[in-house]
């Protein structure tokens, strides 16, 4: 009976055992059938994405950065790609050392350390930082054999921009260089975000930087199989970029280059255009830069260099810089009168050689006859008494309500970024400029050398030439454009840029004239007579020097005890042919002195070009650099015969070349 019962016990015990390891079994299968439904159900796009760029990897296509050409074609900035030596500092336990030990595989120079450490402290978030650039196929040859000493460096496919003709037209052309900290950011909230992964440079001057969006183009992926290391196996999948489009500019590279040269080692600014559409033709700002040193980064001595230069060559003077006008001011104090009824043509006014306002003697030193003035006489022998009583006459508000409209002291909008308005005087100005209460008050005496273009007046060379153009063109004025067309990268269509509406300022024909037929008397009879002695055409000038520095008051001007940066600023205005104007400039060299000498020969030699195809010839060229020039000496050149300097890619060392759509990948 006892056994029975234990037989029956252990029986239970049994049943009870399996019951709970059944229970247990089911638990543990239905756990795993809850996990595989939520792995393969739940979350399988989301596993699946993850399998998948852990077997791909998405690189960026960097597109080519779009062409730069001059009115004729010429090619302007380029671009050649090219393998670059790179170093993510994150990856790379010992920096210092892995550099000195690349420096035994690939030559690495003093500047390039240099370079590197800038553009790491100024590059933080980027990924990479370039070493050495233009890796010849040997150097790419020995690295690659020694890839596996140097974790975190890579060699990289680059595109580089190139500006083949260095110095020449840079503030105009400007510059790409790396996307900074700042650059990056604004990049990131902005709708470009996805279009700029894997660019790391970025137009930073002139018309590299304004016309960014047209340039760059379309950032293209390609799907990469990837192995377990990392490294890519095989394409997927492409979607290839879009090429930026080219920009073609309103310049005339050959007509840049000749004022360029006229200038010489000479600081100054020179703007042309065409009066009657506001094209830009040449814009010229010396001294120049060099572009391609900002292309692959550059090194802190020699930005140290451009930068604290007194030459100050990175100052766009033709769009920022800002100087007095002088006597090319009076042309328009003439327009002013008569516009405004204050003085008419004919009006005599007595010049002695000065003019007398509350107990101070305002001097004429440009004249030296003297006399009985009219308009005509005043402008063409540059009568300081006649323009100093005329501005007492309208007064500083008037004058300033009657120069903004021809563009002075405002921004002309042209298609750059950068301009800056200068200064056009008025009594609200000195109210809003000064702080302190007896700085804030106009007085009368100020007025009177806004007459010949000093005082408070400071404006750009691209105003004067624009408000010059004007004048030539009855009135019209066209705001400066640079860019005239664009072509799309894709269909190779020109696409016209429209130019800014162009507006009537309403000047009455008859007083135009009067002011056109006094400024050809100046190079007729006047001032510049000497400089445009002989030629084809007919233009119309006004010459004008200005002050660099305030005199005291019973000091007297002498450029020979002042120091070079103190002297006088020669200014000059022109228009050309008389009849039909098809080209208006102004001109300032720094410290030259006066106007008849100094710039009044470059504008001379740059209407021979454009207008008569004649190129000085060397020794003409000397005399103009030295300041010396009146007119031309000798038998000029013809402009078609003289060698175009041929932009040469000799300049960039020979290095492997990878194609452009390998362009931002690492080389395995």
């Amino acid at each position: 009976m006892k056994v029975i019962r234990n037989v029956q016990l252990d029986l239970a015990r049994f049943r009870l055992r399996v019951l709970v390891a059944s229970l247990l079994v089911l638990v543990c299968f239905g756990l795993l059938v809850t996990r595989l439904f939520y792995l393969q159900v739940l979350r399988h796009d989301d596993l699946r994405a993850q399998a998948e760029n852990n077997r791909t990897a998405i690189v960026p296509m960097v597109p080519n950065r779009g062409l730069i050409l001059d009115r004729n074609g010429i090619v302007l900035a380029s671009n050649y790609s090219a393998y670059t030596l790179e170093i993510t500092p994150s990856k790379v336990a010992d920096l210092a050392k892995t550099i000195d030990d690349l420096a035994q595989v690939i030559e690495v120079t003093p500047r390039d350390r240099r370079r590197f450490k800038k553009l790491r402290e100024e590059g933080k978030s980027f990924e990479s930082v370039p070493l050495r650039s233009r890796l010849t196929d040997e150097e790419v040859a020995r690295f690659a054999a020694q890839r596996y000493r140097f974790p975190g460096v890579d060699i990289k496919a680059r595109l580089f921009r190139s500006y083949p003709y260095g110095e020449l037209a840079s503030h105009v052309i400007g510059y790409i260089g790396r996307i900074n900290t700042a650059e990056k950011e604004a990049l990131d909230e902005s709708e470009d975000a996805a279009n700029y992964r894997g660019t790391e440079y970025i137009g930073k001057l002139g018309v590299e930087q304004s016309f960014e969006t047209q340039l760059h183009g379309t950032t293209g992926v390609d799907a990469m199989e990837t192995s377990a290391g990392g490294r890519a196996t095989r394409r997927l999948s492409s979607q290839p970029s879009t090429p930026g489009n080219t920009v073609k500019l309103s310049i005339d590279i050959k007509l840049q280059k000749l004022i360029e040269d006229m200038f010489g080692e000479r600081r100054g600014a020179l703007v042309a255009l065409d009066p009657k559409t506001g094209e830009v033709l040449a814009f010229v700002s010396k001294p120049t830069f060099d572009p391609n040193l900002f292309v692959e980064g550059i090194d802190q001595e020699s930005w140290q260099g451009l930068n604290e230069s007194i030459d100050k060559p990175l100052l766009n003077r033709a769009l920022r810089g800002t100087y007095p006008a002088g006597s090319t001011y009076k042309p328009f104090m003439a327009l002013a009168a008569l516009t405004t009824g204050k003085r008419a043509a004919s009006t005599q006014i007595n010049d002695p050689g000065f003019y007398m306002f509350g107990g101070h003697r305002f001097g004429s030193p440009e004249n030296e006859r003297g006399g009985i003035m009219d308009m005509h006489r005043a402008i063409v022998e540059s009568s300081n008494a006649y323009f100093y009583s005329l501005a007492n006459e309208i007064g500083v508000d008037a004058i300033h309500d009657f120069m903004a409209p021809l563009g002075f002291g405002q921004l002309t909008g042209i298609d750059v970024e950068g301009e800056v308005r200068g200064v056009l005087p008025s009594q609200e100005w000195k109210r809003n400029y000064y702080k302190r209460p007896e700085q804030k008050k106009w007085y009368a005496g100020e007025t009177i050398s806004l007459g010949i273009g000093q005082g408070y007046n400071s404006f750009t060379m691209l105003q004067l030439a624009q408000a010059t153009a004007i004048l030539a063109n009855n009135g019209i004025k066209h705001p400066p454009q640079l860019v005239v067309a664009t072509q799309d990268a894709t269909t190779r269509a020109d696409v016209p840029v429209a130019p800014q509406p162009a507006a009537n300022l309403g000047f009455k024909p008859e007083h135009l004239d009067i002011i056109r037929r006094a400024m050809v008397g100046v190079t007729q009879e006047g001032t510049s007579r000497r400089v445009f002695a002989g030629a084809q055409y007919l233009s119309g000038g006004k010459t004008g020097t200005a002050q660099a520095v305030s005199l005291g008051k019973n000091e007297k001007y002498n450029a020979a005890r002042m120091e070079e940066r103190q002297r006088d600023h020669a200014l000059y205005i022109a228009f050309a042919p008389a009849d039909d104007p098809k080209i208006a400039l102004a001109v300032i060299v720094e410290n030259a002195g006066f106007g008849s000498t100094s710039a009044a020969p470059i504008a001379r030699r740059a209407f021979d070009y454009w207008l008569l195809g004649h190129y000085p010839n060397d020794e003409d060229m000397a005399l103009v650099r030295k300041g010396q020039a009146s007119a031309p000496v000798g038998q000029p050149l013809p402009a078609a015969n003289v060698p175009w300097p041929r932009g040469s890619m000799a300049a960039v060392p020979v290095a492997a070349q990878p194609p452009a759509s390998a362009a931002s990948m690492p080389v395995q």
